[in-house]
C-alpha cells in the first residue's frame, strides 16, 4: 500500500462542509448518475458504494432508488451531514470514515461504484491504489462510475508540481493547497487494466474551463 501523504484533501473539504454555503453546490446528484443508476437497477444491481461521498449527495439518491447502500469518506464533517439527511429522509444507509486507498470492505462486495471529484485527490501511485481497490470491491461484471482530472486541463499552469503530473496551485483556494493529480490517455488505459470500458469521455469544465475531467464508466473484467 503507498503512503497516503498526498491524500489530504479531505482536510480542506471538512472546512467547506461545515458551512451552508460551502455545502451549496453539492447537494444535487449528477444526472449521468442519476441515469446510470436507474440502468443497472433495471439490470439487477442492488448493492452500491459512493466512494468519496462528500455530503452524500449520490448515496441518498441511489438509497432513495432501492439500492442497498454504503458511504465512506475521509471527511467526518461530510458523513455527519449524510447521516442527518439519511435519517430526515428515513434511509438506511451504511457510513464508514475511511480512505479511498484501503476500502474497509471484503473483494466482490458491490455491484455498482460511484465516485466523483475523488480520484484526483492524490500523486499518482495514490490514484493508482484507489483505482485498485475501487476494482477489488466490485464484483466480476461490476461498474464503476468516475471522474479524474484530465491532461487536457489548463490549471496545472499555473500550479506548482509537487509529483509527476500532480500539482498544487498558491491561491486562495483552500482545496487547492492540497494534490491533484492530472490523467493523461496513456496513463488513464493503465490504471484501468482490469476494466472494460463501456463509455469515456475528456470533458471540459462548464463553469471552470481551466479543467477538463475523464468521464468513466467502465465494467470489472476478471
Amino acid at each position: 500500500m503507498p503512503s497516503t501523504a498526498t491524500d489530504t484533501a479531505h482536510l480542506a473539504w471538512n472546512e467547506q462542509w461545515a458551512t451552508e454555503e460551502g455545502r451549496s453546490d453539492w447537494g444535487r446528484p449528477e444526472s449521468e448518475v442519476v441515469e446510470m443508476a436507474a440502468h443497472l437497477f433495471q439490470t439487477g444491481c442492488r448493492r452500491a458504494l459512493d466512494l468519496g461521498c462528500g455530503i452524500g449527495r449520490h448515496a441518498l439518491h441511489l438509497a432513495q432508488s432501492g439500492y442497498s447502500v454504503c458511504a465512506i469518506d475521509l471527511s467526518e464533517v461530510g458523513l455527519n451531514e449524510l447521516r442527518a439527511k439519511a435519517a430526515a429522509h428515513s434511509l438506511t444507509i451504511e457510513t464508514r470514515r475511511a480512505s479511498m486507498v484501503s476500502l474497509p470492505f471484503d473483494n466482490a462486495s458491490f455491484d455498482y461504484v460511484v465516485s466523483y471529484n475523488v480520484f484526483c485527490h492524490g500523486d499518482g501511485d495514490v490514484v493508482a491504489a484507489a483505482v485498485s481497490e475501487a476494482r477489488r470491491v466490485l464484483r466480476d461484471g461490476g461498474i464503476l462510475q468516475a471522474t479524474m482530472l484530465s491532461h487536457r486541463s489548463t490549471a496545472p499552469r499555473r500550479g506548482r508540481e509537487i509529483a509527476p503530473d500532480t500539482f498544487v496551485w498558491d491561491d486562495g483556494e483552500a482545496d487547492h493547497h492540497h494534490p491533484h493529480f492530472f490523467c493523461d490517455t496513456p496513463r488513464l488505459n493503465d490504471l484501468f487494466r482490469g476494466f472494460q470500458w463501456v463509455r469515456v469521455e475528456d470533458r471540459q469544465d462548464v463553469v471552470f474551463s481551466e479543467y477538463s475531467h475523464w468521464h468513466i464508466v467502465a465494467e470489472r473484467k476478471g
